[in-house]
């Protein structure tokens, strides 16, 4: 309560010296505002409740100055409330490569699920921004367009898995429907993050190709090559019995060149993730590279409280007043 109260012109406080001043000067000069008589003897005399009380019209005229001060405080309460607005929105798809080698187990547990986790958190930290999800591997389709409901899409990520695609790699597809979600996009940045393991070695759309439509359409493109460097356990053979995957030592393959010029050509950047660790730390630095701007607006409600203090000065100068003109009358 106390945290929303405020005094709009404090300076005013230093008024408030006076009222001991005037409490000290009238002390001593009360008698001079009473008829003296002078007498040998005051024996037998007693002074009057009413005589004694009658100091008690200072103290009713020094309380009301000193709320009339306090009323030129300006004691106010001060509600804000806050209104964020985006200025800036992005529109981001990730296009996810699905094919059996993302199984690799180079990084843990392997690396269809190392993005996962990496992609969902990546997520939490777009409140303010749009997600869509492509998948590709031999074929390429949109998992989820485009949407600000963070829901859909971390459940979509979590539903991902190998084996919902013909075999292969087709990045010149997947970053093809990925533009596709993106070229009828309003927003003023619209990105991509394309992440493969492989080659480019199926579909019918060029990855160069591909590219040009990224840039004809002010689309940037982030492209990722995930898997350590040399060998790693890749899916070898699947038991048509127990369905379980065999693995073995194969030599990791990445374009790394043709991710290179998709990035460049896009004004993108590409990242090779060799471990989880630089997985996580490429969708950090993605997420710092691609800040939406917010703008905070504050708005101040005020509620005047000086209006009680000018009530209660003027209670207590009637009072003093009825009193002066009634109860001590005989003694002014």
């Amino acid at each position: 309560m106390l945290n929303n109260f405020e005094f709009h012109s404090p300076e005013f406080f230093w008024l408030l010296i006076a009222i001991p001043l005037l409490a000290v000067w009238y002390f001593y000069n009360r008698r001079e505002e009473s008829a003296t008589l002078n007498i040998p003897s005051t024996r037998g005399i007693k002074p009057t409740i009413t005589a004694q009380l009658k100091p008690l019209l200072y103290v009713l005229r020094l309380a009301a100055l000193s709320a009339l001060i306090i009323a030129l405080t300006r004691p106010r309460n001060v509600s804000v409330s806050k209104k964020t607005k985006t200025n800036r929105g992005i529109d981001i798809v990730m296009a996810i490569d699905v094919s059996a080698s993302m199984l690799a187990k180079d990084l843990q547990p392997n690396r269809l699920d190392a993005l996962k986790r990496v992609a969902t958190d990546f997520v939490n930290r777009r409140p303010n921004d749009r997600i869509g999800i492509v998948v590709y591997a031999g074929e390429s389709f949109t998992q989820t367009p485009i949407t600000s409901d963070k829901s859909i899409v971390k459940r979509t990520i979590a539903e991902i898995k190998w084996g919902q695609l013909e075999g292969g790699t087709a990045i010149g597809m997947g970053l093809g429907s990925a533009v596709n979600r993106l070229k009828e996009s309003e927003a003023k940045s619209k990105v991509i993050i394309l992440l493969t393991d492989g080659v480019n070695n199926a579909g019918f759309i060029d990855p160069v190709t591909a590219t040009e439509l990224a840039k004809g359409n002010s689309i940037k493109v982030y492209t990722i090559g995930i898997g350590t460097n040399g060998m790693a356990p890749f899916p070898w053979a699947k038991d048509p019995r127990t369905g379980k995957l065999s693995f073995r030592n194969q030599q990791v393959e990445i374009d790394e060149d043709l991710l290179k010029f998709i990035a460049k050509e896009t004004d993108g950047k590409y990242f090779r993730a060799t471990n989880n660790e630089k997985l996580k730390a490429i969708y950090n630095e993605i997420d710092k590279l691609e800040k939406t701007k917010i703008e905070e607006f504050k708005y101040y409600n005020y509620t005047e409280k000086f209006r009680l203090w000018i009530f209660l000065a003027g209670i207590l100068l009637l009072i003093e007043f009825v009193l002066r003109n009634t109860l001590f009358k005989s003694f002014i």
